[in-house]
C-alpha cells in the first residue's frame, strides 16, 4: 500500500528523503528506484541493509521552484512497494463558509498563512471563469490591508449584485505560489422579507383550515341536536292533550253528581 508524506518549504533548503522497506524474501533480489514525478532519477541515493531492513536516502537541494513537487521511492519485489513525498509551499486558510452579506453593505474577506511569511500578496476577483486582479483602490470600492505579514484582507464597499462570487487570494513564496479563496453571498433585503411572508402564508393556510375543519364539525352536529329538540316538543304536547283528556270526564262526573242527589233530598222533605 502506497505511503505518501508531505514537506512544506518556504525558502530554499536541503531536504533529505529516506524510505525503510522489510522484504519478505532475500534483500539483495529487491530493486531500489527513484522518481521525480514520472522522471526516473538515475543518481543521487543510497541504499543500503540492516538486519532484514532495506534503506534509501535520496539528497534534493532545494533552490526554486523546479525542484518542488513529488519524489517516490520504489521497492521492487513480486508486488512494488511505494512511499512518495510531496515538497510544497505552505498552504493559504481562506474562508471555507460562504460570506454573506446585503446589497449597499461592506464586507471584509481575510486569507491567512499559518507560521509563513510570504512575500506579496494579491486578490483576484471572480470575473465568471476569468480572474481579475484587484490592486490599486477604485473610487474607494476596494481596499487592501493586513495587520501582519501572514495575512491579507480586502475590504469591499457599496457592494451590489456584481460583487459576488469567489475571491482568490494569491501568495507568492521564494520557492513557488499558493492560494486561497474566499466566496461572497450578495442577497437582496426582499430576500428574508419573502421568507417571512412563506411562513405567514403557511401560518395563514393552516389557521384557514383548522377553522374550516370546526365549521364543518358544528354544522354536523347541529340537525341531530334540532331532532332531538322536536321530539321533546312533540312529547310535551302529548303530555299536555292528555292532561286535558284526562281531567275532562272527571270534571263532567263532579257535576252530575248533584243532579242526582236533588230529588231525593226533595222526595225526603215531601215525606216528612
Amino acid at each position: 500500500m502506497p505511503v505518501e508524506k508531505n514537506i512544506t518549504l518556504e525558502r530554499p533548503s536541503n531536504v533529505e528523503l529516506i524510505c525503510q522497506f522489510t522484504p519478505s524474501g532475500d534483500l539483495n533480489s529487491v530493486n531500489v528506484t527513484w522518481k521525480k514525478g514520472d522522471k526516473l532519477l538515475e543518481d543521487n541515493y543510497l541504499v543500503n541493509a540492516t538486519g532484514g531492513t532495506l534503506y534509501t536516502q535520496h539528497r534534493v537541494a532545494v533552490i526554486n521552484s523546479k525542484q518542488m513537487g513529488s519524489y517516490s521511492c520504489f521497492f521492487g519485489e513480486k508486488k512494488q512497494q511505494r512511499g512518495t513525498f510531496n515538497l510544497k509551499v505552505p498552504e493559504i486558510n481562506g474562508q471555507n463558509k460562504p460570506l454573506i452579506t446585503y446589497l449597499g453593505d461592506s464586507v471584509v474577506l481575510m486569507c491567512k498563512c499559518q507560521d509563513c511569511l510570504p512575500l506579496n500578496w494579491t486578490w483576484y476577483g471572480g470575473n465568471g471563469s476569468v480572474q481579475v486582479p484587484i490592486g490599486v483602490p477604485v473610487n474607494d470600492k476596494y481596499v487592501i490591508s493586513g495587520k501582519h505579514a501572514n495575512e491579507t484582507r480586502l475590504k469591499i464597499t457599496q457592494l451590489s449584485e456584481d460583487d459576488q462570487g469567489t475571491y482568490l487570494c494569491h501568495a507568492i513564496f521564494e520557492l513557488g505560489e499558493s492560494e486561497g479563496h474566499v466566496k461572497l453571498v450578495v442577497l437582496s433585503y426582499l430576500v428574508p422579507l419573502k421568507v417571512f411572508c412563506a411562513i405567514a402564508a403557511e401560518v395563514v393556510l393552516l389557521v384557514a383550515a383548522i377553522l374550516l375543519f370546526e365549521m364543518y364539525t358544528q354544522k354536523k352536529k347541529k340537525p341531530s341536536d334540532d331532532g332531538k329538540e322536536f321530539e321533546q316538543g312533540e312529547q310535551l304536547k302529548l303530555d299536555d292533550s292528555n292532561g286535558i283528556e284526562n281531567s275532562g270526564p272527571r270534571h263532567r262526573k263532579n257535576l252530575i253528581n248533584p243532579l242526582i242527589a236533588s230529588p231525593t233530598s226533595m222526595l225526603t222533605s215531601c215525606n216528612s
